[in-house]
């Protein structure tokens, strides 16, 4: 049985790290800039609107099948299941992943180097503190049910 209290723990909001990342990048940009002549290419422009229309694919699937679910998007309330269907067959953490597609997307549009340099940083942290930290909880909640769909479907893709 879950405790109420339980939960993962990750008092920051995931998509903060995200936005705060992409923001520093552009600071960099001001302090170190980076010629970014090479984005001024159309393919990468293309590249950067397909990003985007991928991302909807991961994060609108993942938010409805979480609302149809009443489970919770706040890393430090219990989850009310175990999400394992649908998008959650593809990867374990489409949230995460549409997010990162958005960052690139993002990135490709505004040509800078350093939202590209940035990105395994954030990636790195995405998984050492908050799908790590979600991932223990949910061994805690889902036992062998977790651990079964762990063996199954990637944490990334």
């Amino acid at each position: 049985m879950k405790s109420k209290k339980d939960s993962p723990g990750v008092y920051i909001p995931p998509p903060l790290f995200y936005v705060l990342t992409f923001i520093i990048a552009i600071i960099i940009q001001k302090k170190i800039p980076i010629n970014n002549f090479l984005f001024q290419r159309e393919w990468l422009k293309i590249s950067g609107i397909v990003f985007l229309v991928v991302s909807l694919f991961f994060l609108v699937r993942s938010l409805r099948q979480f609302f149809q679910t009443s489970n919770t998007l706040i890393l430090i309330k219990p989850a009310t299941s175990l999400q394992t269907d649908g998008i959650y067959g593809i990867t374990r953490n489409p949230m995460y992943v549409g997010l990162a597609i958005v960052y690139l997307g993002l990135s490709c549009l505004i040509g800078n180097w350093w939202n590209f340099i940035l990105f395994p940083i954030l990636v790195l942290i995405v998984q050492e503190y908050i799908i790590k930290s979600e991932e223990r909880y949910l061994e805690r909640a889902f036992k062998q049910e977790y651990a079964d769909y762990k063996n199954k479907v990637h944490r990334w893709l």
